[in-house]
């Protein structure tokens, strides 16, 4: 399946250089304390029919609204937590943990009332085999919400993002997401939110939404299968709550992101998957960060599915490093490339979704032999006549066809991969007639371009294109600039090859 390419990918690649310039963001929400018990398991308990672990190692870290800001830490932000938690031991610790990664927690409540939240993972052999949690889920009384509203809105002067982390632990009553969306929005400020249980009218105003399927069936009342129902209920949640967007993440199938003229579906890169623990909070975390350097929605989208694509392949709640990123990058520009070269059939179901969405299709064909400076000009000249070009590309029997016994230099495959290297090709497809006219009438281009060393009447196919409501358009070349030039200087002084273009 094609990706959705990034709008603007040299400041994706800066900010991931930045730590995303460190801009403040405030975490309000659940705290939790992560404990995890490591150890490999290798026989049976004669006790019960139960495993039995051998300890090795014991690990704690923040959860819930901490692991979000701990993945803003791991990205470089400035994270700043609100939250509220017991007055017991493992307060101090989760204070400890938070103060020792380098977030602020002046907006931290103690209520003796309830425990801090924990949560106990036993993880044999990379496989988390029981959970143990100690919580109390009651809701805030009105004098700890106050308390907590107005540490938050204290800390709203200085922060550029705010993020409602909520766990359904009774701290993010309605009344206070409503009171702290209503002051951020006052202020200019956007507030994202993760939402858990069945009432999404308390988000009401929020500039973001991420549930997962499972939260957006139980809300919309539609079976978690049917992804067509969730979208469908995804459209009108983000009307009805007044949302800028929505993004529906769906785990193995990669992010949904719906606006109020647009939904676009955003594939998730194909990993091994180990634990999904954490994997919203390091979304939410991921869009929150690139909201904050001022990225558009479906670049901070894309970023933030990597992400979680990178998190979900470790074990306990993770975070992700901007150095993960960029390689996470790196890893999709590869598998995007080899994406773009695809069968007839393949490539006419990309078109036809390109089309369907409003896109203009442009189509050209040639050998492509030893890409040089001419051949990438017209494909990008030639793409500008639309918003998608998909390139024609003849075999390595056609080409002998057309140049003779000595050519191609370069090998079909390899010819293939080059070109989908290029930022102006959106998909390759390999013909071996003596005409693409076959490649045309099914693909049914907008746009049909060829070399301006062409005359109207000599390109196949101009015919068939108009007769569907296309266009012709004849892409100015590159001066002295042709393979069959390049071979013959090379031929007769390699070194003196330098000039070279279109055919």
């Amino acid at each position: 399946m094609l990706g959705i390419p990034f709008v603007a990918p040299q400041q994706v690649t800066a900010a991931l250089r930045s730590g995303f310039g460190g801009a403040p963001i405030l975490v309000v929400g659940d705290l939790m304390l992560d404990r995890y018990l490591w150890g490999q398991v290798s026989r049976i308990s004669p006790e019960a029919p139960v495993p039995v672990l051998q300890l090795t190692q014991e690990t704690e870290t923040g959860g819930g609204a901490a692991n979000v800001a701990r993945n803003l830490r791991a990205l470089g932000l400035d994270a700043r937590i609100a939250g509220v938690t017991g007055d017991d031991p493992a307060r101090e610790r989760l204070l400890q943990l938070l103060a020792e990664q380098g977030t602020g927690t002046a907006a931290v409540v103690a209520d003796p009332a309830r425990p801090t939240t924990t949560k106990t993972r036993v993880v044999g052999d990379h496989q988390q085999m029981l959970r143990i949690d100690a919580e109390r889920t009651a809701t805030l009384s009105a004098e700890l919400e106050a308390r907590l509203f107005v540490a938050v809105e204290a800390e709203l002067a200085e922060v550029a993002v705010l993020v409602l982390s909520d766990y359904a632990k009774g701290v993010l009553t309605g009344s206070l997401c409503q009171r702290l969306i209503a002051a951020a929005r006052a202020r200019g400020i956007p507030v994202l939110v993760d939402p858990k249980g069945r009432d999404f009218e308390r988000y009401q105003g929020a500039t973001l939404i991420t549930p997962n399927r499972a939260e957006l069936a139980a809300v919309a009342e539609t079976e978690i299968s049917d992804l067509d129902g969730l979208l469908a209920a995804a459209v009108r949640l983000q009307g009805r709550l007044g949302l800028e967007r929505l993004v529906l993440t769906l785990g193995e199938l990669g992010l949904a992101v719906i606006e109020a003229e647009a939904q676009t579906r955003i594939p998730a890169v194909a990993r091994e998957v180990f634990d999904v623990s954490g994997a919203g909070d390091t979304v939410i975390a991921t869009l929150a960060a690139t909201l904050a350097a001022g990225f558009e929605p479906l670049d901070a989208a894309h970023l933030a599915n990597l992400a979680a694509g990178v998190v979900v392949a470790k074990v306990g709640t993770a975070t992700v490093s901007c150095s993960e990123l960029e390689h996470a990058l790196s890893e999709e520009a590869a598998l995007e490339q080899v994406a773009k070269i695809g069968r007839l059939d393949e490539v006419r179901r990309h078109v036809r979704a390109w089309q369907a969405a409003g896109e203009r299709v442009v189509f050209t064909n040639g050998c492509f032999d030893l890409l040089h400076a001419g051949h990438v000009s017209y494909l990008e000249r030639a793409r500008r006549y639309g918003q998608r070009l998909v390139v024609g590309l003849n075999t390595d029997r056609s080409v002998r066809a057309l140049k003779g016994s000595e050519r191609p230099l370069i090998g079909e495959a390899d010819r293939a991969r080059v070109l989908a290297a290029l930022a102006a090709v959106d998909a390759v497809v390999l013909f071996d007639e003596e005409t693409p006219l076959r490649l045309i009438e099914v693909l049914r281009p907008e746009v049909l371009a060829k070399g301006a060393d062409y005359r109207p009447e000599q390109v196949v196919g101009a015919e068939q294109v108009r007769s569907w409501g296309g266009e012709l358009v004849l892409v100015p070349l590159l001066e002295e600039r042709s393979t069959s030039g390049l071979i013959r200087r090379m031929r007769q002084d390699p070194s003196a090859a330098s000039g070279f273009g279109e055919d």
